[in-house]
């Protein structure tokens, strides 16, 4: 709830947590705001201009662009959230038993995550989409094995941190299971440093997927997503080069909000932080 107090003195914070909170509700509810279909081809009106019909004028196979950009938030929003979420949800699991317990629990986990670090995650992703091939699932199954290696390093340090301070000594000393310690006091204390390195690599998940798909390894059509919107669009520079202005726009727009917010979480868990060391 401070945190919360803390970022709606933030200006800039609460207008970006404004913007992705429109935008998430906007591809939620897309049939209902959408003003087309996403995927009916009407090649008369290919490359037609904006008209109370088409809002943001329509590509070359006739289809409405505006409708195209907000069915395409499910496929490179929410899905990239839904990845990272599932990310921190493992990473935070395994990192809590690598930095509690330590010992050989530690050492397995940690071993493994080596072996995974010690391969870019740009050229692992390639690789798992390679193996599994093209296609939605696929994507984001690749990016949640690449990246979570890392996340389970990062958490597991977090955890130490936590697990080294005076009450968890305390409450190991009174007797208390490990299950509430680690519910009650080391997860609590996590949870701000955990927030902010979710909310700023959202954004690179975001630019994963739609890169994946700007090369054709993603998203297949007629599946609406913007880096897919943007490789399509490429083969019309030279005739309609605005087609590739709003699904751009739009991955520009929706990264910078994640990552202005992150830093202001991240500012405001710093200052926390500082004043409970007073």
């Amino acid at each position: 709830m401070r945190l919360i107090e803390r970022l709606k003195k933030d200006r800039l914070a609460a207008i970006c947590a404004g913007i992705l909170l429109v935008i998430i509700i906007v591809g939620i509810f897309a049939p209902f705001i959408a003003p087309n279909s996403p995927i009916d081809v009407n090649v008369k009106e290919k490359l037609a201009g904006v008209s109370w019909k088409y809002p943001l004028g329509t590509d070359h196979l006739g289809r409405c662009i505006l409708s195209r950009l907000i069915y395409g938030i499910r496929t490179t929003v929410v899905l990239s959230i839904a990845a990272m979420m599932t990310t921190i949800l493992i990473g935070t699991l395994l990192g809590l038993l690598a930095g509690y317990f330590r010992g050989k629990v530690d050492e397995i986990i940690m071993r493994i995550c080596d072996v995974f670090l010690s391969i870019p995650s740009e050229i692992m992703i390639l690789a798992i989409v390679g193996i599994l091939g093209t296609g939605l699932v696929n994507i984001v199954s690749a990016a949640i094995i690449a990246k979570l290696a890392w996340y389970t390093r990062m958490i597991r340090t977090i955890v130490i941190k936590y697990s080294d301070k005076g009450y968890i000594h305390f409450a190991k000393v009174n007797g208390l299971s490990t299950g509430h310690i680690m519910k009650k006091h080391i997860l609590p204390g996590a949870a701000g440093e955990i927030m902010v390195l979710a909310t700023l690599d959202t954004g690179s998940v975001i630019l994963t997927i739609s890169a994946l798909s700007f090369l054709g390894l993603g998203v297949q059509a007629p599946t609406p997503e913007w880096g897919m919107m943007l490789n399509e669009a490429k083969n019309m520079m030279t005739v309609a080069p605005l087609q590739m202005l709003f699904p751009g726009l739009a991955i520009v727009l929706v990264v910078a909000a994640f990552n202005f917010l992150g830093d202001s979480i991240q500012t405001s868990h710093h200052i926390k932080g500082d004043n409970r060391s007073r």
